[in-house]
């Protein structure tokens, strides 16, 4: 399946199962698991992406037209996932994109691959609307980062490690939609 995204879709400067903690009006708050993904990875920013010169819109359709997917072994799922680490500041920063399947252990991958692993902890999630992917996939992302910006996110960003999920289900690039995972800090208790 090829792919040809715009570049804003994605960034998505950021991101499967998990049991619910708490709610606010546009997102759930969950615990997740770690788990690794192996995939394909670029260095970009937030601006980059913004400004149209980024490279996510260009790592989707590497990802789809190398048929990465098919080449990792120790697949989980059937799930595509969008992971967005290493911030250097916050969603504007430059930060590290990795596009790729879960696995099921942290054997190496194969050339030209890496292995990423998301960390266990608390995440804000919201669901995309389902339609045409370079469009719904930006305004949920608009949508968490409203919320960030009004202190209704569920709790601080992390800025450690988002991700989006694409079930088996949502590949169509007309019609998407995705699972957004934004990392929290961890609540100190007192």
């Amino acid at each position: 399946m090829h792919r040809r995204m715009s570049v804003f879709p994605f960034f998505i400067a950021i991101l499967t199962a998990g049991c619910g903690l708490a709610q606010t009006a546009a997102t759930r708050i969950v615990h997740q698991d770690e788990f690794s993904v192996v995939g394909i990875e670029a260095r970009t920013t937030g601006e980059n992406e913004i400004s149209g010169e980024g490279v996510i819109g260009d790592l989707w359709q590497k990802f789809y037209q190398d048929h990465v997917a098919e080449k990792v072994p120790n697949r989980a799922d059937r799930s595509v996932y969008a992971m967005y680490t290493s911030y250097s500041r916050d969603r504007m920063g430059a930060y590290t994109v990795v596009i790729g399947v879960k696995v099921t252990d942290k054997s190496p991958p194969p050339p030209g691959f890496v292995l990423k692993t998301i960390p266990a902890g608390r995440y804000a999630v919201l669901t995309s609307e389902k339609g045409p992917g370079a469009s719904v996939i930006p305004t949920a992302w608009e949508k968490l980062w409203a919320l960030e910006d009004k202190d209704e996110l569920g709790g601080k960003r992390a800025y450690k490690t988002d991700f989006e999920v694409y079930d088996e289900h949502n590949t169509n690039p007309a019609n998407q939609q995705a699972d957004l995972y934004v990392g929290l800090k961890e609540e100190i208790k007192k």
